[in-house]
């Protein structure tokens, strides 16, 4: 089936105001279905106003959330972009600039950064977030949400296992230079991080984005969000998890010292790993870990974490 550049849809009255003030924010959330006070939390943001849902296949389901399980916008506009040429789209450019909250759903982030990467979409994605407004990304819309990005460009499933034993190779393909958010400046993130056994894949982009970050004199950290959690981050730093299982949150990933041999699988020195509940604070900004859930120093050798 072939689709337009763009599709576009509408729920509620986008004339109507805003019942609240905005308030400035991200949500990272880790996929799967969405934590229901994370998500009022991002709605009270927003003011409870006028939030653009940007995809990039399927259509509504996020939209019909917001609007309809949580009545909590005064209307959602859902843009589903299908080629490049729609991030120049004047209505949705219009709607972006003018968003009191901006929703990032799941899909392909490979898509996102073909469409949007070097675009105006991109730039008012920045400016929504600088001019103190929420910007929430699941999944795939998490991806994109830090300095560095997994931009699966190869369309190839990369597991923990493939991206440990050839943290070199082709399919690991790591980007920077698309969005600019300064609370998440260093980060790399990955998503539905329980379910798919990701921490090894983490480190392993981390080790692909350290190479990029030298160039500046910058360390890469990893910040991992479980399927079904969420974290909320302020713009002093300070971000704190949102859960309804307490075995699950998020899992911050840092001091990675790593070799990286082409066509050979990954070694590094110790690595700290700290995971956060919901009763955890952490601060991005100055890399303190209050009340962690657990925390573990493990190692890469030979393409296996271990223990330390």
């Amino acid at each position: 089936m072939r689709y337009p550049p763009l599709e576009h849809f509408v729920v509620g009255d986008l004339s109507s105001p805003r019942p609240d003030p905005v308030q400035p924010g991200l949500l990272l959330i880790g996929g799967g279905d969405h934590d229901p006070d994370a998500m009022r939390w991002f709605l009270e943001r927003a003011g409870h106003g006028h939030v653009v849902v940007l995809r990039a296949s399927m259509t509504t389901d996020v939209a019909d959330e917001i609007y309809r399980r949580f009545a909590g916008a005064a209307s959602v506009e859902t843009f589903v972009f299908h080629d490049r040429k729609a991030a120049s789209d004047p209505l949705m450019l219009r709607s972006l600039a003018n968003a009191d909250g901006i929703f990032i759903a799941g899909g392909d982030q490979s898509k996102y950064v073909k469409y949007w990467k070097h675009t105006e979409v991109a730039r008012l994605l920045d400016d929504h977030v600088a001019a103190g407004k929420p910007l929430a990304g699941t999944s795939a819309g998490l991806a994109i949400l830090g300095e560095y990005l997994f931009s699966a460009l190869t369309r190839a499933r990369v597991t923990s296992e493939l991206a440990l034993n050839n943290p070199t190779g082709r399919d690991i393909t790591i980007d920077t230079d698309f969005l600019h958010l300064a609370v998440m400046k260093g980060y790399i993130t990955d998503s539905h991080f329980d379910k798919r056994l990701r921490l090894g894949r983490l480190v392993a982009f981390m080790t692909r984005a350290d190479v990029l970050a030298a160039r500046h004199g910058e360390d890469v950290e990893g910040i991992g969000v479980d399927e079904t959690a969420a974290m909320t981050v302020l713009p002093d730093g300070e971000a704190r998890v949102y859960s309804r299982d307490p075995a699950l949150g998020a899992t911050w990933v840092h001091e990675v010292a790593a070799k990286t041999r082409k066509g050979k699988p990954l070694e590094t020195g110790t690595l700290l790993v700290t995971y956060l509940g919901v009763q955890s604070t952490f601060n991005l900004l100055t890399h303190e870990a209050r009340a962690p859930r657990d925390e573990r120093i493990v190692r890469v050798i030979d393409g296996q974490v271990h223990p330390h």
